[in-house]
Order: C-alpha cells, then structure tokens, then sequence
C-alpha cells in the first residue's frame, strides 16, 4: 500500500509541474493580449511623456507622477463614458490621436482639450454642446465638474494625449476592441 501512494504522489506531482509549465508557456502571452497595459505599465520614457501643449506646436514634458494622477481624476470624472478612450454614446468619436486630430478645431493639445473641458462642442465645432456634455460650463448639471481645477484639467488632457502611447491602438478603439 506503501509503494502504491508513493507512486501515485510522485505521479501527481510530476504531473503538477508539467501542468505548471504549461499554464506558464500558455497564460502569460494570453495576459498580455487581455491586459496590454500591464506590458507598456514600465514605459516611462520621455517619448511617452512628451505631448502637444498647444497647437501652435509647443510640446511639454510631464512627470510619470502628473499622468497617474490624470488617470485617477479621468476615471473618476470622464472614466464612466470614456472607458480606454471610447465613447459610449457615440463610438465613431474616440478619444485617440486621429480622432481628436480631426475634430474642428483640433482636440489634440492639453490646451485644446482643457477649452474643450471648459465648453465642449459638437465634433464639427459647429455649435456648443455643453448639455449634453460634461463641462465646466454645464457643472449645474453634472456634479462631478465642480469641483475640477484647472490643473485638474491639465491633467485629464495630459492623460488623454498620454494614453494611447501606453496603451497602444486599444485606446479610443472603440467597438473593435469591446
């Protein structure tokens, strides 16, 4: 009886291992296709913390600590309908390089964006739009404007221009990556 459960404990850990080889071999590509952020989270270089500050083509260089700090306030206060960039309402306009590159006037500076934040208007910039978005302007109806500085939105902007060099095309993607 001896001999039977040291064999079968033997095999069972043999077999354990292999399994454990295999997990490894197997989930940790698997974890980097469903969590790409977790691959990009190291990549802090000044690249990716350079953004466009205005479009008169000044750029500015954050701090690591100023982009983590815009994505707490994103996701508090945008994250509900901007989650990685999308727009729920509408997911032909995201969040993205391209997208925001292209709206009139172009959304793709900190300050641009932060204008935006003050008074958003329709992508085409034909008429304001503060109703129905988010905004210092419309902060009588969605609370959680008022108490956002300016800073604040300096660093929402920056995190917007930010994420997609970390988080790669699934940032702004829109239905194709949901």
């Amino acid at each position: 009886m001896n001999s039977f459960l040291h064999r079968l404990t033997t095999g069972l850990d043999s077999m354990a291992r292999r399994c454990g080889a295999l997990l490894a071999v197997f989930l940790l590509p698997l974890a980097t296709l469903v969590y790409p952020t977790a691959v990009h989270a190291a990549n802090w270089d000044a690249d990716t913390l350079t953004v466009l500050q205005n479009l008169q083509g000044d750029t500015t260089l954050l701090t690591e600590a100023e982009v983590k700090s815009g994505k707490a306030i994103f996701n508090r206060s945008c994250g509900s309908c901007h989650a990685s960039g999308i727009t729920k309402t509408n997911h032909n306009v995201g969040l993205d390089p391209e997208t925001l590159a292209l709206a009139t006037p172009p959304r793709n500076s900190v300050e641009s964006l932060v204008d935006y934040l003050h008074d958003p208007t329709s992508y085409d910039g034909e008429y304001s739009i503060a109703d129905l978005h988010p905004s210092l302007r419309s902060s009588d109806i969605f609370p959680k404007m008022r108490d956002l500085s300016e800073d604040d939105l300096r660093l929402i902007a920056s995190y917007i221009l930010v994420a997609p060099k970390v988080q790669g095309d699934s940032w702004g993607g829109g239905k194709i990556y949901f």
